[in-house]
């Protein structure tokens, strides 16, 4: 019996290779982003209790000097918040530019395995129809071999 052979296997295992390295490149971007979201959420933390700070040295007895202190740290972690808002928006890009590029591998591996699959049917037809020249050739040939002998 024949065997199906696809003539672009090796491209289709190279997309499915680049899918598989998209993914890969996906998956660090995503922890790169998440891991930028963590350090400003501890940043806005830091913020928050050092606006504490401020609140619990305003009431009662006013501490200036720890005043000052408190205000000028939260001047600091607020230039550090830019910072890293700058480093959370460019891990965004990078993310979004490694979910283009997995989604426009996926969509090169399913065209190709979209072909094989045309190919394989056209592969099925191909070897349907010897079957039936076959078949044909067989029933052809039986029934004059038939009508010989009756001669």
């Amino acid at each position: 019996m024949a065997k199906f052979v696809y003539r672009l296997q090796n491209v289709l295992d190279i997309k499915i290779r680049l899918e598989t390295q998209a993914k890969t490149e996906f998956a660090a971007a995503m922890s790169k982003v998440m891991a930028e979201e963590d350090k400003m959420r501890a940043l806005i933390a830091r913020r928050r209790g050092y606006q504490d700070e401020i609140r619990q040295y305003s009431t009662g007895k006013i501490d200036v000097a720890r005043l000052k202190i408190s205000n000028d740290s939260i001047k600091a972690v607020e230039e550090l918040m830019k910072q890293q808002a700058v480093r959370l928006r460019t891990a965004q890009r990078n993310l979004d530019k490694a979910r283009e590029k997995l989604n426009e591998a996926v969509a090169d591996r399913k065209v190709h395995e979209k072909l094989k699959e045309k190919a394989f049917e056209e592969f099925k037809a191909e070897l349907n129809n010897e079957e039936k020249k076959e078949i044909d050739q067989l029933v052809s040939f039986t029934y004059n071999d038939k009508g010989k002998d009756t001669d």
